[in-house]
């Protein structure tokens, strides 16, 4: 299995990449301390999904539940981040926008994946 054929996952691989190339923009009091820890939950979330990924049906919804509350902190973090100057308007913008999306996606794959 391609890890990349799933969309969640190239969606969140996009999100990394993306917030990897703001690196060189945030200012070095913010780099690690607020950005690392983002930084750390984008890939706590790639790597909750690829979990899912590979588990039983029972087990999929609590991995899943818990990518979903390491996203919702990671929005938090980001809004923290603009709120603070860290990041500009523009750059806020463009990564809530890919996180939206994941989140979408990610409550479809638990809708799909309750059991019933």
């Amino acid at each position: 299995m391609n890890e990349l054929d799933i969309p969640i996952l190239k969606t969140s691989f996009d999100l990394y990449k993306t917030f990897h190339e703001y690196r060189k923009v945030v200012p070095k009091n913010d780099r690690f301390t607020i950005y690392e820890r983002s930084e750390n939950l984008i890939l706590d979330v790639v790597e909750l999904l690829i979990e899912a990924g590979y588990v039983a049906r029972n087990n999929k919804v609590t991995i899943l539940e818990h990518a979903s509350v390491k996203l919702n902190t990671l929005r938090l973090l980001i809004r923290l981040m603009k709120e603070s100057s860290t990041f500009d308007t523009k750059k806020y913008v463009t990564l809530q926008t890919i996180i939206d999306e994941i989140g979408r996606q990610l409550g479809g794959w638990i809708r799909s994946s309750g059991l019933k």
